[in-house]
């Protein structure tokens, strides 16, 4: 298999994985796509990856691990826009600003609403 076909699988993977709410396994499939090859694009994914690991850490009650890392990840998106890996970008900024500012007034993770969760809208 080609490296392009492994690369497309393992994106496709995490994808599917966040979509299914599944966002350790998200982050896992795309950091073995970041981290095993090297690709123009290796800053988007490892924003992917930290949108991820902030879910995986609000469901584990780590309010301040959640915050931190979804605060990175809004840095490693900021050079991207339109359509970029089929996702809309400011779409998901929009989206990443909401649940900023719902971390910001919840105390507790059990109080997030998981409906706020990005959609990574694949056309």
């Amino acid at each position: 298999m080609s490296n392009a076909s492994e690369m497309r699988i393992l994106f496709e993977k995490g994808l599917n994985e966040y979509e299914k709410g599944d966002y350790f396994e998200a982050h896992e499939a795309w950091e073995d796509l970041w981290s095993d090859y090297n690709f123009p694009d290796r800053k988007f994914i490892q924003g992917l990856i930290q949108l991820s690991v902030s879910f995986v850490h609000l469901s584990n009650g780590n309010m301040i691990g959640a915050r931190n890392l979804l605060k990175k990840c809004q840095q490693k998106f900021s050079d991207y826009k339109g359509i970029h890996r089929q996702i809309n970008i400011n779409e998901l900024k929009f989206a990443i600003e909401a649940v900023s500012l719902t971390y910001d007034n919840i105390e507790e993770s059990s109080e997030f609403d998981w409906d706020l969760v990005p959609v990574l809208k694949v056309f």
